[in-house]
């Protein structure tokens, strides 16, 4: 009988792992009785199970290795896990976890009685990294021009996104908080454009100058000055030669600007009604 339970027929019968315990063995006769104790073990090969092993697990960039997973068996099992892909390769070659550990692992557990197999998927967190800003189309922005600013990080979870940046009413950020957008440049617009990427392992930012060029709105103001002045300046002149010309008619003309400094060459044709006279004139 097992030790504690009620006495077992004889006979055969397949072995159970629940077999196995300690045995009192008595016999009887008229004379007496003897009483042995046996104690009874059942091997049987490997199984590896979601509570000693379990199919998913997250890893923190920087923490120490560890992939553990415990099997049933008796004699009992040896395990070892190996990334698929890699061969008969073991974990990736670092005592702290990197990036380059996420993947799908598979894990054998032996003995002399068989083998088990069981896929485990590790994912591996990570704070933010390689944040980047691009400027569209470019961070040289005319005034009164549009552009964005946009703002990448990698990380596990995915980041969130705040900024610092040139403060100015004329701002539209994504929903997503990724990126911002300006409608028509203007000085307030210029400066250092700040993002900071986040999640629950830490932070990073990154940084890029926007430069609001005003050059080009300045030659177009001058160019008008310019041009204003030269309207001016032009228009007295008409009047002065009109003045200072004005009933004088034949040669009296062509030999004033002939003897002028300004004169640069004269051109003489022929025509039904005499010769005329054209006057070429550079600038003083």
């Amino acid at each position: 009988a097992r030790d504690g339970g009620a006495p077992r027929a004889r006979g055969n019968r397949a072995v159970s792992r629940a077999d196995a315990g300690r045995y009192i063995c008595r016999a009887t006769n008229k004379h007496g009785s003897a009483v042995r104790g046996v104690v009874v073990t059942v091997e049987y090969e490997p199984s590896i199970g979601e509570t000693g092993c379990p199919a998913q697990r997250l890893w923190v960039e920087g923490t120490p290795v560890e992939l553990a997973c415990a099997a049933s068996g008796n004699p009992p099992p040896r395990v070892a896990c190996a990334k698929l892909g890699d061969g008969r390769d073991p974990l990736p070659a670092s005592p702290n976890v990197t990036r380059a550990h996420a993947g799908t692992y598979q894990c054998r557990a032996t003995n002399t009685h068989g083998s088990a197999l069981r896929n485990v998927t590790v994912a591996v967190e990570y704070s933010p990294a390689a944040v980047s800003l691009r400027v569209l189309p470019s961070a040289n922005v005319s005034r009164g021009a549009s552009f964005s600013v946009e703002c990448r990080a990698e990380g596990l979870p995915a980041p969130t996104y705040g900024w610092a940046l040139p403060p100015a009413p004329n701002l539209r950020f994504a929903a997503d908080n990724r990126s911002v957008a300006v409608a028509g440049a203007a000085a307030a617009n210029r400066g250092l454009y700040t993002c900071t990427a986040t999640n629950r392992h830490g932070r990073r930012a990154g940084s890029v100058m926007v430069r609001v060029d005003e050059s080009r709105l300045a030659l177009l103001a001058s160019l008008g000055s310019l041009g204003a002045v030269t309207a001016v300046g032009l228009a007295a002149a008409g009047g002065y030669y009109l003045k200072s010309t004005a009933c004088k008619k034949g040669e009296y003309n062509v030999r004033d600007a002939e003897g002028s400094s300004e004169a640069a060459c004269l051109h003489r044709q022929r025509h039904d009604r005499g010769e005329v006279y054209g006057i070429q004139l550079t600038q003083p």
